[in-house]
Formats: C-alpha cells, sequence, structure tokens
C-alpha cells in the first residue's frame, strides 16, 4: 500500500569531466584501459536473469587496433529469442504493478553506479570498443546515459501526475498502463547512451523488454546490462539477447505479443524493420508502436554575415569528431561565395591539426571507423570522387586499414549541389561543401532543403537576423534539431530533446516526456458518486 507520493530527486545534467593531464580521473582512467586491454571477456545471453552461453561466438575488436580481441559474446538463435520473448511476457505482470517509487530508484541507482564506481570502465570500454577519444566516451557512456535514467524517472513523475478534470459528482482518472505485450529494443553501435536507453526507456514506464545490441558495441551494452542488474532491476524486465537480425529480430518482430519497437539505426534497416511488421499484422494482439531515429544528411548553412572562425569550428567539431559517426554529423555545407576564400584558409589550416590515431593516446582528436565494413564503404565514397569531375578532396582522403580502420578527415569541395556525397549518408569523416552566389541566399536554403531526403539536424551560422529569421523559417521542416550559431551535434538530454522527420524516424524525441509516452497505454477511469436512478432526461418533461 502506498502510504506517500514521492518526488524524485531534480534532475541535473551530470558533469562532465575534462581528464586533464595530472588529474586523478585521467589516471584512473589510464589504469583501467591497461586492465581491460589485459582482460578478455565473455559476454553472455541473460534471459530472465540468467546468463546463457550458447557457443555460437562473436568476437570483440578493438577499432583502433584490429589484432587486439577484447574478448567474445554468446549470440542468441531463434529458440534463445523465443525464449526472451517469454521471459519478458511472465515477468510483465510483477513489474507492472511494482510501486512507482521502487522503480524509480532502480534507475536512479543506475545513474550513480555509471556516474561514479564504473565511470572510469564504461569510458574505457566505450573508447576501446567503439574508438571513441575519451572526451566522446565521458559525453556518451558516462554523462548522456545517467542523463538519461535521472530525466526519465522526473518524466515519468511527470506523466504520472497528469490527470484530466473532474465535474461536480464525478472523479476521472488516467492510468498509465505499459503496453500490452513486450517492447523489442534494437540499439546501435554508436552511442552507449542510446543503447542504454533504447530498452529502459519503456521498462520505466513498466514494460518488459526483449533487447538486441549492435554486434560491434556488445560490450558496452553488457556494462549497461550488468549495472541494471546491480541496481536491482528484477530479472526478465529487460533481457539481452546479442544476434543477428535474422535470429533474434525476425521471431521478434514477428510474435503477436510484439507491442512496440524502439530502434536506432539506419534508415534501411528501419524501413525492412517496418515492412515485417506490417506484413504480420493480422496476428498481432495491438497496433504495435514504433519509434525509430535513423539516418541523417546533416547540413550547415552559412550566411554572409557568419563569424569566419565559429563557422569553422563548428565544422570540424561537427563533421569529424567520432569518425563522423553520427547520426547527428555535419556532412554538407553550404557557403556563400563572399566568404569561402577566408573560410577555405581557416578550415585548411584547422583539419591540418587535427590527429587521427589509437584513442588510448590523449592527445589525438579522431580514433578509427567502427569496422571493416564501414572503413570499405566510406573509402568507397572517396573513390567516386576521386573520379567525379565535379569534385575535388581538398583535404584528407587517406584511408589506412594496416593497424586500424583509419581515415583521415576529408573535406570535398563540389561544384554540383546534387553530388552524391552531397546527398547520400555517409556516416564518416566526410565533409561536402557547395559554394552558392552570395545573392542567391534564399534560392540556396530551398535547395538545402530538398536535396536530402533526411531531416535530423541543421545549423545556420549568421550574425544578421532577418537572415537567421529566414533560414529558420524555409528550413522549418528540413531538420529536427535545429542549431543557430552551434554544430549540429551534441544534443543534451533535458536540453534538446532529440529526433528528426522524413527518412530519419518518427521524431518522437528521446531524452523527453514525449518518448515516454510511447510506451504508455492510458485507461481513462470515471467514477460517478451518485448515479442516476431513471432514464427519463428533464427535456422529455411535458
Amino acid at each position: 500500500m502506498e502510504l506517500g507520493i514521492c518526488n524524485p530527486p531534480i534532475a541535473r545534467n551530470e558533469p562532465v569531466k575534462d581528464y586533464a593531464p595530472g588529474s586523478s580521473e585521467r589516471n584512473r582512467l589510464a589504469q583501467t584501459l591497461e586492465e581491460i586491454k589485459a582482460t578478455r571477456v565473455e559476454i553472455p545471453i541473460v534471459i530472465g536473469g540468467e546468463h546463457i552461453k550458447t557457443g555460437d561466438l562473436g568476437t570483440l575488436r578493438a577499432p583502433c587496433d584490429h589484432t587486439l580481441e577484447l574478448g567474445c559474446f554468446h549470440r542468441a538463435g531463434g529458440d534463445i529469442t523465443r525464449q526472451a520473448i517469454d521471459a519478458a511476457l511472465a515477468a510483465r505482470a510483477s513489474w507492472m504493478r511494482m510501486p512507482i517509487e521502487h522503480r524509480m530508484a532502480i534507475f536512479l541507482k543506475a545513474a550513480d553506479i555509471i556516474a561514479g564506481k564504473l565511470r572510469e570502465t564504461a569510458n574505457a570500454v566505450t573508447m576501446l570498443s567503439l574508438g571513441k577519444t575519451i572526451h566522446q566516451a565521458e559525453i556518451d557512456a558516462v554523462c548522456e546515459l545517467a542523463d538519461f535514467w535521472r530525466f526519465n524517472v522526473n518524466f515519468l513523475y511527470t506523466i504520472y501526475k497528469t490527470q484530466p478534470i473532474s465535474s461536480p459528482g464525478t472523479w476521472n482518472t488516467i492510468e498509465w498502463r505499459p503496453l500490452e505485450g513486450f517492447v523489442f529494443a534494437v540499439s546501435p553501435f554508436n552511442f552507449a547512451s542510446i543503447a542504454g536507453n533504447l530498452p529502459t526507456a519503456p521498462a520505466i514506464m513498466g514494460n518488459t523488454v526483449v533487447w538486441k545490441p549492435a554486434s560491434t558495441a556488445v560490450y558496452p551494452a553488457w556494462i549497461v546490462m550488468q549495472i541494471l542488474e546491480e541496481a536491482g532491476l528484477p530479472p526478465g524486465v529487460i533481457n539481452f539477447v546479442p544476434g543477428t537480425g535474422a535470429n533474434v529480430g525476425d521471431p521478434a518482430m514477428t510474435h503477436p505479443d510484439m507491442a512496440g519497437v524502439h530502434f536506432t539505426g539506419s534508415t534501411d534497416t528501419f524501413r525492412r524493420m517496418w515492412q515485417t511488421i506490417s506484413q504480420h499484422i493480422a496476428p498481432a494482439k495491438n497496433w504495435p508502436r514504433i519509434v525509430g531515429e535513423t539516418g541523417g544528411k546533416d547540413f550547415v548553412f552559412a550566411h554572409a554575415s557568419a563569424n569566419v572562425a565559429a563557422l569553422s569550428t563548428a565544422l570540424i567539431r561537427g563533421a569529424f569528431e567520432y569518425q563522423g559517426q553520427k547520426c547527428s554529423a555535419a556532412s554538407r555545407a553550404y557557403i556563400p561565395e563572399s566568404m569561402w576564400p577566408a573560410l577555405q584558409k581557416q578550415l585548411l589550416a584547422d583539419v591540418a591539426r587535427v590527429r587521427v590515431g589509437n584513442v588510448t593516446d590523449f592527445s589525438n582528436f579522431m580514433g578509427a571507423v567502427i569496422d571493416e565494413a564501414s572503413f570499405k564503404n566510406i573509402r568507397g565514397y572517396i573513390e567516386h570522387v576521386q573520379q567525379d569531375a565535379s569534385c575535388e578532396i581538398i583535404a584528407g582522403g587517406k584511408c589506412d586499414d594496416s593497424k586500424g580502420w583509419y581515415i583521415d578527415p576529408t573535406i570535398i569541395l563540389s561544384q554540383d549541389p546534387k553530388s552524391k556525397t552531397m546527398v547520400e549518408e555517409i556516416f564518416g569523416p566526410v565533409l561536402t561543401i557547395y559554394v552558392y552566389p552570395d545573392e542567391r541566399f534564399a534560392e540556396t536554403l530551398d535547395l538545402c532543403n530538398h536535396t536530402s531526403p533526411y531531416a535530423l539536424t541543421g545549423a545556420v551560422f549568421a550574425r544578421d537576423r532577418v537572415a537567421i529569421a529566414t533560414a529558420s523559417e524555409m528550413l522549418r521542416d528540413a531538420a529536427g534539431n535545429f542549431y543557430i550559431n552551434d554544430k549540429p551535434t551534441g544534443a543534451v538530454v533535458g536540453q534538446q530533446p532529440f529526433g528528426g522527420a522524413r527518412a530519419s524516424g518518427t521524431n518522437d524525441k528521446a531524452g523527453s516526456l514525449l518518448n515516454l509516452l510511447r510506451w504508455a497505454s492510458p485507461r481513462t477511469t470515471k467514477e460517478t458518486f451518485d448515479p442516476p436512478r431513471d432514464f427519463v432526461y428533464p427535456f422529455m418533461g411535458q
């Protein structure tokens, strides 16, 4: 019985540590990196709290040194996936009835664990497994994930407090039920925080989950799973099921009890998932909630009044941090002719200072791309540009896979605003620039709006307020997250809810109350204190 209404602690964004030379956190991290490199992990499947080993093993390699094996993980087959579904369904009744304050406490404790005693472990595993620098790992694997858990608890509390009005003699209430069935969460390789949020956002709302992490990011996901277990998450609430799309995805998406999908990944994969679900909708018990954040071809649009140094910094950071492997990464830029000579000089000077190498060397700005497949895909775009007369590589273009999957920061100048690298998502450290005549500012804004099928993030740089207002209006549908005089990456939970439309997803805004609402199926209850006892209405009188 609830004997009080408990307010959760007010959510605040986790401070980002700078890991400056000589700092205690830097020393602890360096030691943890060495310990993890020296330890070969074996990661099981987790179903209903039971750790399962199938013997079908995948190898965990470090992108910056593909000779370094960090360990292995057990892959699930179809039968194991169905066991995970059964475990999620069995856990639903008790989990949805757990008092809200106890449900919230689990995720608040998890946030404190990752921001406290396991901070260096989460960072080191993310650096080695995903090829992130310490800064990129810190803002992702620790700070953003802790923010997701703390803010989602507060959003949950706000949702539960949201109740309808009642007229005299009645009492109206809303019960925020979880979805009927299980939620299938599919997380990407590039963000440990997203991997942690995709299964836990539905779980915070009382749902039970089957979670398939990306095969190239099982190790950071395993850290998340261990933290949740330590925080007291009951068995079966989240079932950890690495494996292929065919072995895990197909049994989950065709199951009649699948109530929703929480996905981040490629647009093509999401389309195939949607198609699979639609083809098996007849036996489904409910219309599944399909929530997806997918690709992007994110832009930076400069007006002639923009500050050159600020613009160059935004392009370098926006395009090349984490090797451009962010769905929000700056991938195309529109620069006015009058500014281009000064910007080109500044940009080339800045990119020449970018160091690429193993992320265990803290002086490097960039690491390696995630795996051989990504390396070959990105290299293919660079080789295409080398054969395209309308394009010129003005910086970078070097690709080296002898030690790790390294690609230098590459800047392309395109005379064609609809060339291949101006239109298609590359998901690597490649920025394409189109220089437009100053007098065609509005015309080029329209070009920017209609060039790409995506609509995730975008930025405008200008000091002229009329130009800013014009760009904001004309690019209203071109980006779900729009930035003024800032790079188009780095959305913060609770500050910039994240998501886009068009081919970029369903725009359900991770890091906000809006996303959690997708994982609830409200029930409205009306109680009448003195119900009528005769069907006759007053208007029927003579």
